[in-house]
Order: structure tokens, then C-alpha cells, then sequence
């Protein structure tokens, strides 16, 4: 790496740490903080094995001084922060994998508002989630034989569930001979795959100018040669690319949602199809997203006030087209069962449906009758 990078980076940190002092070095280092929000001045929270707490005796001088250090942080990644641009998303230089949103006053009543989201440099397995009851043997099983398979899989759950987690982990199913190309607005996907692309979208810079955006970035992958197409999240239209590249071929395509349910995130698919520039008929979109998406993981997050702020998969469900009346057709395959006191999070539980494409895993030798989820390939073996 060039000198001068290493120094300027150098740079960034000591004025980093210098600024945003009162957070405290620690907490950054913390493997257990996932999360260090900042809600002016006088106010910090962090988020702590999935539960807030606020830091008591940790404040910054003032309005002004918070100002600099934000500040700080938007010269180094070439944004701006004034009356014509009220936020700022950055994602922090290697090796803090830091993902930083700042939004100013008066779009914000309570002062200015920073949340800094770690990201571990560690990845997530799918066995670490079996072992911490976010996910049951059988369903792990499943859904590995699912990715092998190339189907279509949405993550769904509401904000801060884990759906980038569960994809990172999912993807480890995927051969390592294939090719993928990764997509997102800021990179936290950290696949172990040796023929991983990833692309990363660019805010416009303060003149407004250079922009790219996830479907300018999706655009260019089709003509990448991909085996599997993975976009961190879909807010925009740039789901319709999405769809349609899954029906034009590139089968084993993965993305998340936000969504608390697998119905509402067709739905909200659906509706982030009718954002693009393409004019459609709603059915139209109904139909395009019913015939691409396979499957859906839906993540939730126990509730405050339960005894861990885990998170754990809900459920996974199928999709299996429209019916008569142009509605989704949803099988589950797995449910969760009612918490109890020496189970809060419950079991995740095969429903005894058989999943569509049994025949096919059968038939392609990614599955026989030692399978733990072989409810879900031969039928009467629950």
C-alpha cells in the first residue's frame, strides 16, 4: 500500500479517537457491542449481546464538539454534512469495518444523531447458529441443500435481526467453483468463497456529481459473467433487476429484506418493483416476483425486556405461485414454536410439508434417506 495512504489512514484514526473520545477506545474493541448510538451530546447508548444500554458519565462538551468530530469523519470519506446535505452513511476504512449514519439539525430535534454499527471481522457459521438455537439441525440442513441447489432465497426481518449474518452464513453453502458477484450500498458481507467480486455503490459527492447506485452496480454484474448474484438489501427499484435477472437464468440469486413477515415481503418486493422506472401493471410485478422467489428465512428479534435480546429465524417458507385469485402462495416448512421460561426463543420446527423440489435434491444426489430433514424430501418420514 502507498505511504501516504498508510499515513493519511494513521491520521484518521488519532483524530478518530481524539474526537470521538468520549465514546471510549474500548468500547470499539468490545467483541460483545454491536452498536454505539449517539443521540447528542448528552446521550450514549450501546448495544450489548442485542440489548441497549446507556453509558452512564459519557458525554461530549458540547453541540460544537460532536460537530467536529462528525465533521472529522465526513472530510475523510469526501462527504459533507450543512444545510444542503442533513445526513451522511460512510463506511469506515479496513480494519474497523464501522458503518457510520449521521444525520444533523433541524432534521433532527434532538441534536445530532451518529450510529456506528460494528461489524465482525469474524464470520458467522451456520453451526454457530444451530448452536445458539437461531436455527435447528434440520433447517440448517435444509437450507444448505436449497443453496447447493441454486434456489432463489430472500432473508426477511426487521431492522437489526441478523439478516446479513444469516446471508454471510448462508453463502458458505455455495462451491467455492463458483463465481459470485456481491452488491451493496456499504460493504459488510464477508463471503470465504476465493472468486468473490464485490461492488460497492458511491454516494454522490458534494458538487453532485459521481453517483452510483446498487442498479447501476447491478447492471454492470450481468455482464460479469456471475454464477450467483447477491445483493446486501433491496430498498429500490433496483428490485425489479432483481427479479427478472432471477427469471432470465441466474438461478441461486440471494438478497434481504425488510419485512416481519414472508408474505409482507413479497409484498414489499412487489411494491419496490412498481419504485423502478419500469411502468408495469401490479399484477404484473405480483406475478414476476411469485415466479422468481423461492424460498424465504424470516428473522425476529426477541422482544426488550425477555431475558437476551437474541435473535433467531421465525420461520421458512416457500413459495409457490399465485392462486385463482392472483394471491401468494406460501407453504411453511418450518415454524416456530411458543417460548417458554427454560426455552425463551421456542424450537424451529419442520411443519411435515414437503418441499417442491425434493425430487430434483433426490435425483441430483444432494440428499438421501440419512438426511436429518428428510420429512421435507420423502414423504411420510416425519
Amino acid at each position: 500500500m502507498d505511504h501516504s495512504v498508510l499515513n493519511r489512514t494513521a491520521i484518521y484514526r488519532q483524530t478518530l479517537q481524539h474526537f470521538f473520545g468520549p465514546v471510549g477506545a474500548e468500547l470499539y474493541r468490545d467483541p460483545t457491542v454491536t452498536e454505539v448510538l449517539i443521540n447528542g451530546p448528552n446521550e450514549i447508548y450501546v448495544e450489548r449481546n442485542g440489548m441497549l444500554e446507556k453509558l452512564q458519565g459519557r458525554c461530549f462538551a458540547g453541540e460544537e464538539a460532536l460537530m467536529a468530530a462528525v465533521n472529522n469523519l465526513a472530510e475523510y470519506v469526501n462527504r459533507r454534512l450543512d444545510e444542503h446535505h442533513h445526513s451522511m452513511d460512510a463506511r469506515l476504512p479496513e480494519p474497523e469495518r464501522f458503518r457510520v449514519h449521521v444525520i444533523v439539525p433541524p432534521c433532527s430535534r434532538s441534536g445530532i444523531v451518529v450510529s456506528i454499527r460494528k461489524f465482525s471481522l469474524n464470520r458467522l457459521t451456520i453451526e454457530q447458529l444451530v448452536s445458539a438455537r437461531s436455527l435447528s439441525p434440520e433447517a440448517a440442513e435444509f437450507l444448505q441443500i436449497a443453496v447447493r441447489m441454486h434456489r432463489n432465497l430472500i432473508v426477511s426481518g426487521g431492522t437489526g435481526t441478523g439478516k446479513t449474518s444469516m446471508l454471510n452464513a448462508l453463502s458458505a453453502a455455495i462451491s467455492p467453483q463458483e463465481r459470485i458477484i456481491v452488491i451493496e450500498d456499504s460493504s459488510e458481507l464477508n463471503l470465504a468463497q476465493p472468486h468473490t467480486v464485490c461492488l460497492e455503490a458511491r454516494p454522490a459527492r458534494p458538487n453532485g456529481s459521481g453517483k452510483v447506485t446498487i442498479r447501476d452496480l447491478f447492471i454492470d454484474s450481468l455482464r460479469m459473467r456471475p454464477d450467483r448474484i447477491i445483493v446486501g438489501e433491496v430498498r429500490r427499484g433496483e428490485a425489479l433487476d432483481l427479479i427478472q435477472s432471477m427469471l432470465s437464468g441466474h438461478d441461486g440469486a440471494m438478497s434481504t429484506v425488510h419485512a416481519s413477515s414472508p408474505a409482507l415481503a413479497l409484498t414489499r418486493l412487489e411494491t419496490l418493483c412498481l419504485m423502478s422506472e419500469v411502468q408495469m401493471p401490479v399484477y404484473v410485478a405480483r406475478t414476476q416476483v411469485a415466479s422468481a422467489i423461492h424460498l424465504i428465512v424470516q428473522l425476529t428479534r426477541r422482544k426488550l425486556g425477555s431475558a437476551s435480546g437474541g435473535r433467531f429465524v421465525s420461520a421458512i417458507s416457500e413459495v409457490r405461485g399465485l392462486d385463482a385469485n392472483d394471491r401468494y402462495v406460501i407453504h411453511p416448512l418450518f415454524c416456530r414454536t411458543v417460548g417458554r421460561p427454560d426455552n425463551p426463543a421456542g424450537d424451529l420446527l419442520a411443519t411435515g410439508e414437503i418441499c417442491s423440489f425434493a425430487e430434483d435434491a433426490i435425483s441430483e444426489g444432494l440428499v438421501d434417506r440419512k438426511t436429518i430433514s428428510q420429512a421435507l424430501f420423502f414423504p411420510g418420514k416425519g
